[in-house]
């Protein structure tokens, strides 16, 4: 099984926990963790699942406008929101999203998890597990204790319940 795990990440939090499932689907076959900008149309082609995830802004996906003031910040960086909304078609395969929010009730932080799960669906991916949150003890952070571990069992976990698409030699 081919996985990858695609990520927005502001101070870090979100990427290190994309990293960390990946690594928990790096048991079940290859598994890559890719910052957003630096997945294109060809990196999809061949990929059984594919995990999206972002840190929660407002409620819900990173925009321009809440970025904007977060010092140390690129506002030029590609944001999830954009990438999903021109991602390639899923052709029926198996995705689904993670998101970093504040330790608090996710009725009072929301979640970016909803947001890229509802567009990797419009864009023709099975979303295969109902999306998880990561939590974080501050704006940049650190993460709460244990994410990283509950990250790659969740990998893991996402891993095993995936099969290898069989795939046409040339």
């Amino acid at each position: 099984m081919k996985s990858l795990v695609v990520y927005e990440s502001f101070f870090g939090n979100t990427e290190s926990v994309a990293r960390a499932v990946a690594e928990g689907l790096a048991i079940h076959g290859t598994a890559d963790a890719a910052a957003v900008g630096s997945v294109d149309a060809t990196t999809l082609t061949d990929v059984d699942l594919l995990v999206v995830g972002a840190p929660t802004h407002a409620w819900g996906l990173p925009r321009g406008r809440t970025r904007a003031g977060l010092p140390a910040v690129d506002a030029s960086a590609p944001l999830v929101r954009e990438w999903l909304d021109n991602a390639p078609l899923g052709g029926g395969r198996s995705a689904t999203s993670f998101s970093t929010r504040l330790d608090k009730p996710r009725f009072v932080t929301g979640s970016a998890a909803g947001g890229i799960a509802r567009r990797l669906k419009r864009r023709g991916w099975t979303i295969i597990e109902r999306p998880m949150s990561f939590v974080v003890n501050g704006t940049e952070g650190p993460l709460g204790e244990r994410e990283l571990d509950k990250a790659r069992t969740w990998g893991d976990e996402l891993g095993a319940r995936v099969p290898a698409v069989p795939r046409l030699s040339s």
